[in-house]
């Protein structure tokens, strides 16, 4: 048997392989279709929905964001504090912008944290159970933990492209499960225990 860790890398290079080998007019297109999806989210006005900048081939949620906001969202994007740790702090149309690093911007330290209840997660693989990988870093795991640990409300679901699905990610004890996926297909749940 694999590593866990080992198998996480390999499953990482394979699926993003794949993501970065779609044609830019795909990419366009489910980003469409996914702000055509916004319906499907149940966000009442007032739901805090944080979301992620994209960087290099991931889904664009910029247009669903749009949507999102339309509907009375309040939106909020991560920001890396340390090496441990993301806050989510609002984004509001004209504030400006600063680099967070990893080719990905979002509000500054002046914006407002707020505590999201829809969490719009970035991955780079996902399985039929709800386990993702990330990137490896573990922010977003450490941060659903938290607000969890809370008792705060908090629905993550991920987002992605169908070509990331894996058979099976291998979970350890850190990893938060999923809700459901976000894809160009159409939103999906996952089954409860997993």
């Amino acid at each position: 048997m694999d590593d866990p860790k080992l198998l996480k890398k390999r499953l990482r290079r394979d699926a993003l392989a794949r993501r970065d080998a779609l044609a830019l007019d795909y990419r366009v297109e489910a980003a469409l279709r996914l702000a055509d999806l916004a319906d499907a989210l149940a966000v009442a006005p007032g739901t805090v929905v944080s979301g992620y900048w994209p960087m290099r081939s991931e889904m664009d949620i910029r247009p669903l964001l749009f949507a999102l906001r339309e509907q009375g969202a309040r939106l909020c994007l991560p920001a890396i504090i340390d090496k441990e740790t993301i806050v989510f702090r609002e984004l509001v149309r004209g504030a400006p912008m600063v680099d967070m690093g990893f080719g990905t911007v979002g509000p500054g330290p002046e914006a407002e944290a707020l505590d999201p209840m829809l969490m719009l997660v970035p991955l780079a693989a996902f399985d039929a159970n709800g386990h993702r990988i990330g990137y490896g870093g573990g922010y977003y795991d450490r941060a659903i933990a938290r607000l969890e640990a809370a008792g705060r409300p908090l629905r993550p679901i991920g987002v992605a492209f169908d070509c990331q699905r894996v058979d099976a990610v291998p979970a350890e004890p850190h990893d938060r499960r999923l809700h459901a996926i976000l894809t160009e297909s159409g939103l999906r749940a996952f089954p409860l225990g997993g």
